[in-house]
């Protein structure tokens, strides 16, 4: 039986698409799974062209590339059978609210239908499980060593509490690596595709690309050339200083050497 007393159909979805903004990526694959009240489930499954290429990093994560969907229909073709499909469901996923839901309303009005995210309720099992399992300090206190945090928030209490958690994970996982190289490289991954730590420039074709607003994609090689103001107003805002180093150096045509290039799983 259903957990949830359901007074309208709940659709439970999820997206893959081309990147994490809305506006700018476009919707390659989406799966759901329609719940009826009575409990009856009805799957719906879209493998969808984008119309744009796929980043080969985005591909590196969800395998599809531009040649599995060259010959599928795009969303607009699909909208109003994927419209039909949601009705006038309620919502669920995870982490729905700030990626799934954002992104299928933004294909909806590019196709020029109606999709009145605001109107569905949602069931969102990220927000319950940060809520039921909070990853803070504190729990993590009470997790690793079985005592609560009574200091908490005061500088030396929390420090003494850091290096208590520390201590207590390497007790409980005995198969931590146990040098700071192999920790850091673990639990610290560096993205081959950022030519920043944050990300916020990309490395795409061989090309440093602006990952972020207005000139997402733009290369940063033309934009020191045709927009230099663009460049110099990452170097004079509250930018990551290595992001802000290579937008100084681009300005002097300067650029960093590309990673190396990476095999794709089925490639």
């Amino acid at each position: 039986m259903f957990p949830i007393q359901l007074d309208r159909p709940l659709i439970v979805f999820d997206i893959e698409a081309t990147g994490i903004s809305p506006r700018a990526d476009r919707i390659v694959e989406l799966a759901a799974i329609r719940i009826e009240p009575d409990g009856t489930e009805v799957s719906g499954y879209w493998l969808l062209n984008p119309g744009v290429p796929i980043p080969i990093e985005t591909t590196a994560i969800h395998g599809i590339t531009d040649e599995i969907v060259a010959s599928q229909p795009t969303f607009k073709d699909k909208a109003l059978e994927i419209l039909a499909f949601f009705g006038e469901a309620d919502l669920a996923g995870f982490n729905a609210g700030r990626y799934d839901i954002p992104m299928l309303a933004e294909e909806f009005a590019r196709a020029g239908i109606p999709f009145e995210a605001d109107r569905r309720r949602l069931l969102d099992a990220q927000r319950i499980f940060h809520t039921r399992e909070p990853r803070d300090l504190s729990a993590a206190l009470n997790y690793y060593c079985g005592r609560a945090h009574v200091d908490a928030h005061g500088a030396e209490a929390d420090v003494r509490a850091t290096l208590d958690v520390i201590l207590g994970q390497f007790k409980k996982y005995t198969d931590l690596p146990r040098d700071m190289d192999t920790l850091d490289r673990t639990f610290n991954p560096i993205d081959p595709f950022n030519a920043d730590r944050s990300g916020r420039l990309r490395w795409v074709d061989g090309e440093v690309t602006v990952n972020f607003g207005k000139k997402k994609g733009a290369k940063l090689k033309d934009l020191a050339r045709d927009d230099p103001s663009f460049v110099k107003w990452i170097i004079k805002n509250d930018f990551p200083q290595d992001t802000r180093a290579i937008c100084e150096n681009a300005l002097k045509g300067i650029f960093p050497e590309p990673p190396r290039q990476k095999r794709l799983p089925n490639s």
